[in-house]
């Protein structure tokens, strides 16, 4: 069993996706391979999560439905240049959500969350490139004994992140929700590590928008990949 505690919400009463994402991951493996999670229906706050193992498969579920499923799957993406601290600094002053974010309690991008409650990731478009970007320096409230975040923390800086390189550049009708992410931890930063949050598009079909996401270190190091399906919902 898990249990989301309601820190880690995105909307009000569901949770962040990339933090569900990351807890179904990990029931899987602790090993740095990819892993390919799709969301099934919203993860629950708050309330036990039955896990189950299905051959390779894990399946997060809840009253009779599932969840999330979590499976071993390969991670092609390619990442893009790393991003300058400074100059994320500067394209998150233009992150588009600030005043009208639709889940402004979000636990990853969300404004009203306080300083080390929160990650307050909040991308932005970086000059001259088609990249969203923001600064991050995770907390030590964040870290394991050992002083390295977490992995379902970077699993939930890869989710919101991946999502503005498309809002930055190719504007959208409808709210937009996770429905998978396969991400790959190459390793995980150190509290009050300088790091950067990347975002970019790839393509849409229909409602759902295909995008990639990075973390970097300050110095260009990769930290973590990912690439997410969004879905558009009205």
């Amino acid at each position: 069993m898990i249990t989301i505690d309601r820190r880690f919400c995105g909307p009000p009463t569901s949770a962040n996706g990339g933090y569900a994402c990351g807890l179904a991951a990990a029931q899987l493996s602790d090993l740095p391979e990819p892993v390919e999670v799709t969301l099934r229906s919203p993860p629950p706050l708050d309330t036990p999560i039955e896990v189950e193992r299905v051959g390779n498969l894990v399946l997060l579920r809840h009253d009779e439905r599932t969840v999330a499923e979590a499976v071993r799957a390969p991670l092609t993406l390619q990442p893009p240049a790393p991003v300058p601290f400074d100059e994320a600094t500067q394209a998150a002053r233009g992150y588009p959500w600030r005043d009208t974010h639709p889940f402004p309690g979000c636990f990853v991008c969300g404004p009203d969350r306080a300083e080390g409650d929160g990650l307050r990731i909040f991308p932005g478009a970086v000059a001259g490139r088609e990249l969203a970007a923001a600064p991050w320096v995770p907390p030590a409230s964040f870290a394991d004994a050992g002083g390295l975040i977490v992995p379902e923390i970077v699993w939930a800086a890869l989710d919101c992140p991946s999502w503005f390189g498309a809002a930055c550049f190719h504007p959208t009708e409808g709210r937009p929700l996770l429905g998978r992410l396969t991400a790959a931890i190459h390793s995980r930063p150190r509290a009050g590590d300088r790091c950067v949050c990347v975002g970019w598009f790839i393509g849409r079909r229909d409602r759902k928008v295909q995008v990639g996401s990075a973390l970097f270190g300050a110095d260009g190091t990769l930290h973590a990949l990912g690439q997410a399906i969004w879905i558009l919902v009205a």
